[in-house]
């Protein structure tokens, strides 16, 4: 799979929240090397703090796959996602998350904590980090820091 294409996409989104007046974060959905969702976070917009671009995704790429497992289905997200997203994936049973920067203060994929991945009991969700995180610094750079400290792209696996 080409992540660094998909996480392109995921960008693209971020770049339209910053855009919008919005935290830089975006996320797309992939299915069998084909987009299938992309989203923001609209947080500050809508008002609604659980407006996350990783829970949007998951949305719609259930609505768009008629179905409510998503297995099969890659997310990436231009940050780390938090607990809450961390669990919508593991319930909507998500194959791997994929990110460009970690989160070292709510970041739930090995930053301040560990609910995805490898060595996590009932994790089925593999991870990837470091994936066009210098792209992704320039929309959040305040977590560039870490990103470049976990020594760039890391996959661990469920």
């Amino acid at each position: 799979m080409n992540y660094e294409l998909y996480m392109g996409a995921a960008l693209a989104e971020a770049q339209a929240a910053v855009a919008d007046g919005e935290v830089g974060d975006g996320a797309a959905a992939v299915v069998d090397e084909a987009l299938v969702a992309r989203a923001r976070r609209t947080s500050a917009g809508s008002g609604d703090p659980t407006a996350h671009a990783v829970l949007a995704v998951i949305r719609e790429t259930s609505q768009r796959l008629g179905r409510p497992s998503l297995a099969g289905v890659t997310v990436f997200s231009v940050v780390e996602p938090c607990a809450m997203c961390a669990g919508a994936l593991l319930e909507a049973d998500v194959d791997r998350v994929v990110f460009a920067l970690a989160d070292p203060r709510d970041g739930a994929c090995g930053s301040a904590r560990q609910l995805l991945g490898q060595g996590v009991a009932g994790s089925r969700v593999r991870v990837v980090s470091g994936i066009l995180a210098d792209e992704a610094a320039e929309l959040r750079p305040e977590l560039l820091r870490t990103a470049t400290e976990r020594g760039g792209h890391r996959e661990t696996s469920a």
